[in-house]
């Protein structure tokens, strides 16, 4: 499990990207952080991973607290960042350098990763392109199998069809004993992917709850009109009316969309945690 207690975190001490954030995340779920660009998605990824600091509060992953980057807690953790720099070694070169790091990597499974993502193995890893370096990164963390997998903007780079892949190949990775976390801006990437949100925003978590919860409270819908309809929690024109984020007061599926989700969140941050009874 990592466990962020009470956590405070800033580059400048006058003014913190995040205060008194506390979150837990259990293993056996793949988890979407989301959040604006600025809102501390990353900082707080490198506090996990023990690159950067709290200022104030404790994180502990799996027992380890991360500052103190113990072989232990780095053998079974492994950080796609968003920018990545890659050695000017080829593939073979690459496996033969980190892989004993991680206990239990797979080989075998790496280099269907690669296939799957159509990755030539003899080139230079400096003279691929953007998108085939982030391919190559994300496949070898997948393939560590560490408990703790944490990827920062993982989709930058990938076009569409390799989106879809990115999603097919992570859901298939997850495990009961594993925890994935996925930080985006680009929220629609993880659509039928993620089961849990975060949403972070004004230096605290506005909302965290599983994919069934959010459903449970609220419906995603179409109406004609929002006049006079005080279900409404968030609406934008459309084709057919307006589409709409509302009380789910008749207990009604609806598939969550995250998109709306987030702007119905970032637009009505109080009446949204009014209905999921956050302080």
């Amino acid at each position: 499990m990592i466990h962020v207690d009470s956590v405070s975190f800033g580059y400048n001490p006058k003014k913190l990207l995040f205060e008194n954030l506390s979150v837990k995340l259990h293993p056996g779920h793949i988890y979407g952080l989301l959040g604006k660009n600025g809102a501390g998605k990353s900082s707080l990824l490198r506090n996990m991973a023990g690159l950067l600091f709290p200022t104030a509060g404790k994180i502990e992953v799996n027992g380890y607290e991360p500052r103190k980057r113990q072989p232990a807690f780095l053998q079974d953790f492994f950080l796609i960042p968003e920018e990545i720099y890659l050695p000017a070694v080829t593939v073979e070169k690459y496996i033969a350098t980190l892989a004993p790091f991680y206990p239990k990597f797979n080989e075998a499974q790496f280099r269907g990763y690669l296939q799957e993502f159509e990755i030539p193995e003899g080139n230079m890893i400096t003279d691929l392109s953007y998108g085939q370096k982030k391919k190559i990164l994300i496949g070898f963390g997948l393939a560590t199998n560490t408990k703790y997998l944490i990827m920062d903007e993982p989709t930058n780079g990938l076009d569409i069809p390799c989106k879809a892949q990115f999603r097919k190949l992570v859901s298939a990775a997850l495990d009961a004993h594993r925890v994935i976390l996925i930080s985006t801006h680009q929220v629609r990437d993880l659509d039928n992917l993620i089961d849990s949100i975060i949403i972070l925003e004004d230096s605290k978590i506005l909302l965290h709850h599983s994919l069934d919860t959010i459903s449970e409270k609220l419906r995603f819908a179409t109406l004609v009109t929002t006049e006079d309809d005080s279900r409404v929690v968030y609406s934008e024109p459309s084709l057919k009316g307006y589409t709409v984020v509302m009380e789910n007061w008749e207990q009604e599926d609806s598939r969550v969309d995250l998109e709306r989700l987030f702007n119905a969140v970032m637009n009505n941050p109080g009446r949204i945690r009014k209905i999921f009874h956050e302080p």
